[in-house]
């Protein structure tokens, strides 16, 4: 530790560059106080004194942001009632207050960063040292600016924010579908091809003898809609992947793939997934399928850090006989995750354990890393041993005092084959009603919470619609009748689509099915730099409601320097919340017709349609904009406390006061996140995407996040008894 310290000292010896020395130089011309203070000031004490005696000045005439600072008012309510310059304020003094302390940067594998902003001015002008670098000059200088008040948040219109979604075409356009047939066709003579050569073969797909090309097409063009099909013929190559995109991968990106393939990273992409990438790109859809490609195609970051990710949220980090970091005592090391004490996440030893594709920012890329996942699908069927352990699970869910959630996912749900998938259903409802006669023989105040919600994690909507076959959704819909029989009322299909060009006819099929069966489906968007464009996210969340999907969460990128590349910075999160999500706020009255919304999923498009029609708004705004701690739980509430010498924030959370969680918060404290790339970086990377930086006007400005209240949708009906306050499987 003495070691890392000392070497940290060293860097305030460290010269600036020449574009640092005139940033400053502005950053002084532009604030003279600051000039003054930094000049006048004998140690680097002094200099913080300065400062903050200035700021307190600026706010002894503003009671509200005196008391938001101090921490005596917090809330979204609050929040609002803010000036632009209060945020400055508040984030200088949250500087001062936080300076000189020391941070372990796990974007750096665990060296220590420290924060001292007025310090590392103070070197720079009065001996041009101190290290910092332009990134960390450019986010001090609008700071100052928006202190003073020279930058001043405008919020774009509705017509603005509409015209930003006009960019983004859906995969419901007709001449996206006809570019897309392109695709198709060209695929299916690269697996022709691959046929002929004798690349591949299978007794389950084969052409007849003598067959003709004509013939041959037609085929592959029947075998396109059996998703099995897909599974088979997945790309797991680079080499592969270049020629089915008509060979327009350009040179750096295929040696980044290459390595990528020597560093043991899977890749695994199916035919109809890919299909969904311009290779012919057209004049009206530039860089629309960004969002799906940075899915696809690896970064040099992520292949740097493969064989040293970590586990980002850690409860994932399990030992066997101790609780994880959220005090759950856990029936097994792999199948059950769990945070809160109303929901158990539960992933099978089954195909579930797989994906339809394998998503370049997973946040289980680390058990890819260790071997745990793989796309090895033979190997991933269940073993006579599973029935065993499912039953054991079950037990475990049973006599559970809190649990009323179950979410299946892996994996993914929907990658389980019907008759393991019918296996796990039917041992929830047996289960959830154990649960309910169990109930029958407690005193008042001492029963137990009963399951309530069924959820299912699937991204298969997205990346395999022809997985969405009639005997599934038989299945879902026995499944639902029978689970309502026994008191589940809720049953959700929580999928993830990331972009509208996601959304295709096959998608739309797929999830017209999934409705009818009863099921609710909500969308949770990871918010990449890509999809992070202005208009993109909001474009996706009218699309969807368009086909009878509910926004539910919009994600930060988790991970450390591996998800770099898709990492938007969470400034840019709270942005498109207050400027863009806005435009799809619904009025209190629908609060009540809303939450009724699953007792009649078939009819969810109707149902969001005639909110919409009514009260003229794009898009129903039931989403979340949070961040997964990488501790325990979701939040946005946050204030940022430093800044590094490369311009990276450091941010403050705290969890979210809106849900219940595990006792252990009260003894964790605030979790500190310091972000993968500063501001600047984040809008540069923008800038390469074509993106007019002068939309992003005011994004410096957002350091302060609230949590927004859970929309009444996703509310748990209420029970008609008084549930225990025991609390089961836990220990502190």
């Amino acid at each position: 530790m003495n070691i890392q310290i000392n070497e940290l000292q060293k860097l305030d010896k460290i010269a600036i560059n020449v574009k640092s020395h005139k940033l400053l130089r502005k950053l002084l011309n532009e604030n003279p106080h600051l000039e003054e203070i930094m000049r006048n000031s004998r140690n680097e004490t002094e200099a913080l004194i300065g400062v903050k005696n200035r700021v307190l000045d600026e706010l002894k005439n503003n009671p509200v942001a005196l008391k938001y600072y101090k921490g005596e008012t917090k809330g979204f309510q609050e929040l609002e009632k803010l000036e632009w310059k209060d945020y400055a304020s508040i984030r200088l003094l949250d500087y001062i207050d936080h300076a000189g302390r020391e941070y372990p940067d796990l974007n750096l594998r665990g060296e220590l960063a420290i924060s001292n902003p007025i310090k590392m001015i103070w070197l720079a002008v009065n001996y041009g040292t101190g290290g910092a670098k332009p990134y960390f000059f450019k986010d001090m200088l609008q700071l100052f600016r928006q202190f003073r008040g020279a930058q001043t948040r405008k919020l774009p219109s509705k017509q603005i924010i509409e015209q930003w979604m006009s960019r983004f075409p859906s995969g419901l356009d007709p001449r996206i579908i006809k570019l897309r047939e392109e695709n198709r066709e060209r695929i299916i003579n690269v697996i022709i091809k691959q046929f002929d050569s004798n690349e591949v073969n299978s007794k389950r797909y084969y052409f007849e003898p003598g067959m003709s090309y004509e013939q041959k097409f037609m085929t592959v063009m029947k075998w396109w809609d059996d998703h099995n099909f897909h599974l088979k013929f997945a790309v797991r190559t680079s080499k592969l992947l270049n020629e089915m995109l008509g060979e327009s991968l350009d040179p750096d990106t295929m040696k980044i793939l290459k390595e990528a393939e020597n560093a043991g990273i899977p890749f695994f992409v199916n035919p109809y997934y890919l299909s969904l990438l311009h290779v012919r790109v057209p004049y009206f859809a530039i860089g629309a399928d960004l969002a799906i490609r940075d899915y696809i195609i690896y970064q040099q970051q992520l292949i740097h850090e493969f064989g040293k990710i970590t586990a980002w949220e850690k409860e994932d980090t399990v030992k066997q006989g101790e609780p994880n970091v959220a005090g759950w005592l856990l029936p097994s090391l792999n199948n059950v995750h769990r945070r809160y004490p109303e929901v158990a996440i539960l992933i099978p030893d089954t195909m579930g354990r797989a994906c339809g594709g394998l998503c370049a920012s997973c946040q289980r890329m680390y058990d890819f890393q260790s071997g745990h996942l793989n796309f090895n699908l033979e190997k991933l069927k269940p073993t006579e041993s599973w029935d065993e352990k499912l039953e054991k699970l079950m037990l475990y869910f049973e006599n559970d005092s809190q649990l009323r959630d179950i979410l299946i996912t892996g994996g993914d749900a929907l990658m389980s084959g019907n008759k393991s998938l019918k296996k796990i259903l039917d041992a929830v409802l047996h289960m959830a009603e154990n649960k309910k006669k169990a109930n029958t023989k407690r005193k008042q105040e001492e029963k137990y919470a009963e399951i309530l919600r069924v959820r299912l994690g699937s991204r298969i909507p997205v990346y395999l619609p022809q997985r969405i076959d009639d005997e599934l959704i038989k299945i879902l819909t026995e499944f639902k009748i029978q689970a309502t029989d026994v008191g589940i009322k809720q049953f959700v299909i929580q999928t993830h689509f990331e972009s509208p060009m996601e959304i295709t006819p096959e998608a739309k099929t797929a999830i017209s099915k999934l409705l009818h069966s009863g099921w609710l489906i909500v969308n949770q968007l990871v918010f990449t730099a890509a999809a992070s464009r202005r208009g993109h996210t909001v474009k996706l969340r009218k699309t969807l409601n368009d086909i009878g999907v509910l926004s539910y969460y919009t994600f930060t990128v988790k991970g450390y320097m591996e998800n770099n590349h898709n990492f938007a910075v969470n400034a840019r999160s709270i942005q498109e919340q207050i400027e863009e999500k806005s435009i799809g706020i619904i009025p209190e009255k629908y609060s009540t017709l809303v939450k009724d919304f699953p007792l009649e999923a078939q009819h969810t498009a109707e149902n969001i349609d005639k909110i919409r029609d009514t009260e003229n708004i794009p898009f129903l705004a039931t989403d979340r904009n949070v961040l997964n701690l990488p501790g325990v739980g979701k939040s946005m509430t946050f204030r940022t406390i430093g800044i590094t010498r490369y311009g990276r924030r450091i941010l403050e959370f705290d969890h979210d006061k809106t849900r219940k969680h595990s006792p252990i918060i009260d003894k964790m404290g605030k979790v500190v996140v310091i972000e993968s790339k500063s501001v600047s970086e984040y809008l540069e990377q923008l800038e390469n995407m074509g993106e007019d930086i002068k939309d992003y006007e005011g994004l410096y400005g957002y350091s302060i996040g609230e949590t927004e209240n859970r929309h009444t949708v996703y509310d748990y009906p209420d029970y008609n008894y008084e549930i225990t306050s025991e609390i089961t499987n836990l220990k502190l």
